[in-house]
C-alpha cells in the first residue's frame, strides 16, 4: 500500500565555508527538486509531497533532506549536492519510501547518491495505544 511520503529539504543549508551571500545551496536543491518533480512520472510523484524548511540541524553536513510518513521509519540524509541529478535521486528515494509498508530503505535499494550520507534513521513513532 502506497502512502504519501513527505520530502523535506533544508533551505538554509550551506556547505562549510560557503559564502553567506546569494542563494543558499539548500534553496538551490529545493528548486531542483521542484523542477525534477514537475518532470517526473505523475504516478510516482503523486505519493511524494515536497516542502522546504528553514533548518534540519545537519549544518555541518549540508545539504540535508528528510523523509517521513505516518507509521514509517524516518530518514535524514546529508552531504548532498544541490544539482538536478541529486534532486532526481532524492525524489526516487522518496517514492521508494512511500511504497514500503514500514519505511525501511536498505542501503542497496536506495539511489546511489543516497547510499552514503545517512545522518539518522528513526523508527516509526509508537502508536497511541503503545505509548
Amino acid at each position: 500500500m502506497t502512502t504519501t511520503t513527505e520530502l523535506i529539504v533544508c533551505t538554509t543549508c550551506r556547505p562549510p565555508g560557503a559564502s553567506r551571500e546569494g542563494l543558499a545551496a539548500g534553496e538551490e536543491l529545493l528548486d531542483a527538486v521542484f523542477w525534477a518533480q514537475a518532470d517526473g512520472p505523475a504516478s510516482a510523484m503523486a505519493s511524494v509531497r515536497v516542502r522546504g524548511v528553514a533548518c534540519l540541524g545537519g549544518c555541518s553536513r549540508a545539504c540535508t533532506v528528510a523523509l517521513q510518513a505516518p507509521g514509517k521509519a524516518s530518514y535524514l540524509f546529508g552531504d548532498l549536492a544541490p544539482d538536478a541529478e541529486t534532486a532526481r535521486q532524492v525524489l526516487q528515494c522518496a517514492a521508494l519510501h512511500a511504497a514500503t509498508a514500514d519505511g525501511q530503505l536498505p542501503r542497496q535499494a536506495r539511489p546511489e547518491r543516497l547510499r552514503g550520507g545517512l545522518l539518522a534513521r528513526l523508527p516509526a513513532p509508537l502508536a497511541a495505544s503503545e505509548a
